[in-house]
């Protein structure tokens, strides 16, 4: 059978369009996933297929990218082979340069992964469930090199970190203080996807600033490779299941694999978690994983004010609900300071108005 490979645009906004392509790929145990920001489908053009006018040609193959993660990758048995994997992924290239992406990722089924590599991937990490390469400009050796100088690390043992912080707690200043006392140097890398309702320059600088008096400390921005759309969609998504399960042991494989043995990381320390159910995942993952990779994990348990634990989210909780007066009791001086400037009081208003878990 002869396809033509021209390759179309989905209109995503087009609830049609989009069942179209979800039950497309709903046919190799996949769907169209909710940050997915442009997709193209083939379809079927043979010159003997009839079709009323009324009717398009069934999609045949289908691809996505998510900013620069590309995904959602389907095509039809007896097209496979056929050359169909690379005219996607030029289109979906075409895409990223005309946005002006010059590196990504794509994540794809781990029998895929010979595929991609003979189109120029580097595989980073693949599990029984899912792959990731990249490709581009740089790679994840190349960007680790690149922190090593940047932040002047040395080849000393150290233990390390990762957080979010929307926004900065006494929680995490807390977890941050008891790294930093049994440590020599700990680094702590601050979640850079910008999907949280504190952007992550605010994050950044609240941390950074909330904790000047420890200088043993390093606040290191994570990233494409640490908690990531690339490495970890679900904890945007609020994914659970098997594909939690996946993500999170990617992420995971990928922090032991690469972070820890570049950085002589011994141990990664992280707080109890008693209301997220994907973070409360995560940290799971995280104490089978990095063993693995000869690294302790250290689960704190967090601070309590009022008998709950100190958390963002009891902190976001608090401001959407107009209960402000408790702060002062949950948050350091650095944040309560930010809240009173114009920016914070935007931030706050947003928080207000929306139930977004982030």
């Amino acid at each position: 059978m002869v396809y033509g490979a021209q390759v179309a645009r989905v209109n995503l906004k087009d609830r049609a369009e989009r069942k179209e392509v979800d039950s497309f790929l709903g046919e190799f145990g996949l769907i169209l996933e909710g940050d997915v920001d442009y997709t193209c489908v083939v379809r079927d053009e043979e010159p003997s297929s009839q079709f009323s006018l009324t009717e398009r040609a069934p999609i045949v193959a289908t691809c996505s990218k998510a900013k620069n993660v590309l995904k959602c990758f389907a095509i039809a048995h007896d097209l496979r082979g056929e050359g169909m994997a690379a005219t996607l992924v030029t289109a979906l290239i075409d895409r990223l340069f005309s946005e002006g992406i010059h590196h990504y990722f794509v994540y794809t089924n781990p029998c895929q992964v010979k595929i991609f590599s003979a189109l120029g991937f580097k595989l980073i990490h693949q599990n029984q469930r899912v792959a990731l390469l990249e490709n581009g400009f740089y790679d994840i050796r190349q960007h680790l090199e690149e922190l090593k100088t940047t932040y002047d690390i040395g080849t000393a043992e150290r233990a390390a970190l990762v957080m979010n912080c929307n926004p900065f707690t006494l929680g995490h200043q807390f977890l941050i203080e008891e790294a930093a006392r049994n440590h020599r140097e700990v680094l702590v890398f601050i979640v850079e996807e910008d999907k949280s309702l504190f952007p992550f320059a605010v994050r950044l600088a609240l941390v950074t600033e909330g904790t000047k008096h420890l200088p043993n400390v390093k606040i290191i921005p994570s990233g494409e490779y640490i908690i990531s759309s690339a490495t970890f969609p679900a904890y945007f998504l609020r994914e659970e299941g098997e594909r939690l399960q996946a993500y999170a042991e990617l992420d995971a494989s990928i922090f032991g694999k690469y972070f820890c043995s570049s950085f002589q990381i011994l141990k990664r320390y992280v707080g109890e978690e008693p209301y997220c159910p994907v973070t409360k995942a995560y940290n799971e993952t995280l104490k089978k994983v990095l063993p693995i990779y000869g690294v302790e994990l250290e689960e704190v348990k967090r601070i309590p004010f009022a008998g709950e634990p100190i958390s963002a989210s009891r902190v976001r909780s608090l401001l959407r609900e107009g209960e402000a007066a408790n702060l002062i009791n949950l948050l350091p001086e650095v944040t309560l300071k930010f809240m009173d400037t114009s920016p914070g009081r935007e931030i706050v208003e947003k928080i207000r108005q929306t139930h977004s878990p982030h």
